[in-house]
């Protein structure tokens, strides 16, 4: 047994895993630009934008927490897929 273990409800664990695989999509997104994949890494990245503004909505009644957390996971995949920081060419 694990010294440390404490009891996670499988509910959390899923929504933590929404929310990396939905930061992976706008990371593979970014990357595919200008690739033959490119609109594939769209594809994937826009339905992970709707999984995410779903789980956005249902995390509410799991608290403010919750919800804070999942808003701000879908922010940060919006500004990674919206933002540009490349240099001017």
């Amino acid at each position: 047994m694990l010294p440390f273990a404490i009891a996670v409800s499988p509910v959390f664990c899923a929504l933590g895993a929404v929310q990396v695989l939905g930061l992976v999509a706008a990371g593979v997104a970014r990357l595919t630009e200008g690739t033959p994949h490119e609109a594939g890494g769209q594809w994937l990245c826009l339905v992970a934008l709707a999984v995410m503004g779903t789980v956005c909505g249902v995390a509410i009644q799991f608290g403010p927490d919750t919800a804070a957390a999942a808003a701000g996971t879908l922010a940060l995949m919006t500004l990674i897929s919206v933002a540009d920081f490349s240099r001017p060419r």
